[in-house]
């Protein structure tokens, strides 16, 4: 396994990573540990430009290259509304 030492890490982020590692009943270095893996994890599946990741996306709900989407004609605007 290897090994990184973070150096002139800022004391808050330190005191809150305690408060993190405690939180989740682990050691300050388990901690880290799952924080950076989770880092490198979400960054994977990340590849790919917007357009292609958007299109992986839809496509899952059947939505082919040479098939339309059909537009919606004949039906009012409606202004948003929100509500207090």
């Amino acid at each position: 396994m290897a090994q990184l030492v973070v150096r002139n890490l800022e004391e808050d982020v330190k005191a809150k990573l305690r408060r993190r590692a405690a939180a989740h009943g682990c050691s300050m270095e388990a901690e880290v540990r799952a924080i950076l893996r989770a880092a490198v994890n979400m960054d994977a599946g990340r590849e790919g430009k917007l357009g292609t990741r958007i299109a992986a996306r839809f496509a899952k709900i059947g939505l082919r290259d040479d098939e339309a989407i059909a537009e919606l004609r004949g039906y009012p605007p409606e202004p948003a509304a929100f509500d207090r």
